[in-house]
């Protein structure tokens, strides 16, 4: 009977391991005590993909990644972003010589590969690479340890001239299986692609869905997208469909695997930017940090489900929440994109758009994005701000300069606290500020650069007190008379996971 007992107590300890929540008493004795709650423990891996950054031989990019400091665990770990494999089709090659060639090219393609572009040494201090011209490649990586919890990075180009023209920035993403794309287009004004980037050793395969006004959008090519491992694919959405839609909705799953998704939008009048994911459905969105001197703002927004979407359109601006006049509310109806013109609604000050259900007990799943523009005639520039989660207890952005940056904080509900850390650079040091974000307001600030600042720093934001804070940054760099920008979210850096916590009573009946 002992050993009986014995091997209740082993098969039980492995399930505690495993679950985190077995107990081990003796058959038909109660448990002593439940168990524990689960801990929050900053996580030991991070994954982060970068799309190749530009077409164009004008381009000039800087990669910038960084890792708060704090808590990250005892293992010291390592953070790197390395190239993408080029795709090589030899399939089909025949000439001996040539496949021999072509082995020999991707040979070194690997090699290549697994020299970091960027490799992270420390928390709290940036790290910074350059790259110019078309060639630069996509990025991927990961890091582990104490520089896993909230490492970003982030890639500035800025290209002059051209079809490209604009300051694009874009933060790398994490890599995930379903992305929502509010504000593409295949109108034959725009060259939007879309870049399907996959980390992993095993290949991914990738559906494209467009959704116009109308609806669905006929497609016989957004199927099966095959992305080799630890490859990038670049596909121009107007090749996917003979429908010239100006403002659509692009849908990105995966059938197998996972990958990074983001939207390359370039206009023939307005520059170019990218264009990031919106916010998982929800029947709340929030998209902060409209810049006080946009020209236009086009909102664009869809419905996934099966419902019709009624939704009060709100402005949170400096000192009050409004509704823009004319554009109180907008319908969405079930699988169509919906837009409006929302033209010069903050009228010399910042703030940030808010969808909410006209009734709360019809709060029907939407995506949303907003297209800003700057500028007039030949000087405009434009730039994307996607619906974003609340920067949660982190939030952080990389590649930030001494001039041109405004940091946007908007509360939607509460009046909140936040801690707003600017990193050294490659030199100085840290600087910290406080700031108090009204209810229903949005508060735009300069951030104060670090002393002795050399490079690029990094801005943290972490919520402190009060209701949920959501924030994005500008960049701003003036080129032949264009104030160029481009605007990031920060939502929460998810450094931080629940763990489960098991506890073993050990304590067995000896008969």
């Amino acid at each position: 009977m002992k050993s009986t007992h014995l091997s209740l107590i082993a098969g039980a300890a492995v399930l505690a391991a495993v679950t985190g929540f077995a107990t081990v008493t003796a058959p038909g004795a109660p448990a002593k005590s439940a168990a524990k709650p689960a801990a929050l423990l900053p996580v030991e891996r991070a994954g982060l993909v970068c799309p190749a950054p530009s077409n164009s031989d004008l381009a000039e990019t800087q990669y910038t990644a960084f890792t708060p400091a704090g808590e990250g665990g005892e293992a010291k770990g390592t953070a790197e972003l390395k190239p993408a494999l080029p795709i090589v089709d030899d399939e089909d090659e025949t000439d001996p010589k040539k496949a021999k060639k072509a082995e020999e090219a991707a040979k070194k393609a690997r090699e290549k590969a697994e020299k970091p572009v960027l490799a992270l040494k420390e928390p709290g201090k940036p790290v910074v690479a350059e790259a110019n011209g078309a060639s630069a490649p996509a990025l991927v990586g990961t890091a582990t340890g104490k520089l896993a919890p909230g490492w970003a990075a982030q890639q500035t180009t800025e290209v002059t001239a051209g079809g490209s023209r604009g300051l694009l920035g874009v933060t790398c993403t994490a890599p995930d299986t379903d992305f929502w794309f509010p504000g593409a287009s295949t109108a034959t004004s725009r060259q939007d692609y879309i870049h399907l980037t996959n980390p992993d050793d095993t290949g991914a395969v990738a559906d494209i869905e467009l959704y116009g006004p109308e609806g669905a959008l006929k497609s016989d090519v957004g199927d099966g997208i095959t992305v080799p491992a630890r490859s990038s694919v670049a596909i121009l959405l107007s090749t996917l469909t003979s429908e010239a839609v100006d403002r659509l909705t692009a849908h990105v799953t995966t059938r197998s695997g996972r990958i990074g998704a983001v939207v390359m939008s370039a206009d023939d009048s307005a520059g170019s930017d990218w264009l990031t994911a919106s916010e998982d459905p929800s029947g709340t969105l929030v998209m902060p940090g409209i810049p006080a001197d946009a020209t236009s703002v086009q909102l664009v927004a869809f419905a996934p489900g099966e419902d019709d979407a009624d939704v009060k359109v709100q402005l949170m601006g400096k000192n009050a929440t409004f509704s823009p006049a004319g554009n109180a509310t907008l319908h969405i109806k079930s699988s169509m994109t919906a837009s409006v013109d929302l033209k010069d609604l903050t009228r010399g000050e910042p703030g940030s758009l808010r969808l909410s259900p006209v009734r709360k007990d019809r709060a029907t799943p939407i995506v949303a994005a907003l297209r800003v523009v700057r500028g007039k005639g030949d000087q405009q520039e434009i730039a994307y701000i996607p619906a974003t989660g609340p920067v949660g207890a982190r939030a952080t952005v990389p590649d930030n300069r001494a001039k041109g940056s405004t940091l946007s904080l908007t509360a939607p509900g509460a009046t909140a606290k936040v801690k707003v850390t600017a990193s050294a650079g490659s030199g100085g040091e840290p600087a910290v500020e406080t700031y108090t974000v009204k209810a229903g307001t949005t508060l735009a600030v300069t951030p104060k650069a670090p002393e002795g600042l050399k490079g690029s720093y990094a801005l943290t934001v972490e919520t402190t007190s009060g209701g949920p804070v959501h924030a994005s940054r500008s960049l701003a760099i003036a080129s032949d008379g264009i104030q160029m920008f481009t605007v990031q979210t920060l939502p929460d850096d998810r450094g931080m996971v629940e763990v489960p916590s098991a506890r073993q009573d050990l304590s067995v009946l000896d008969d």
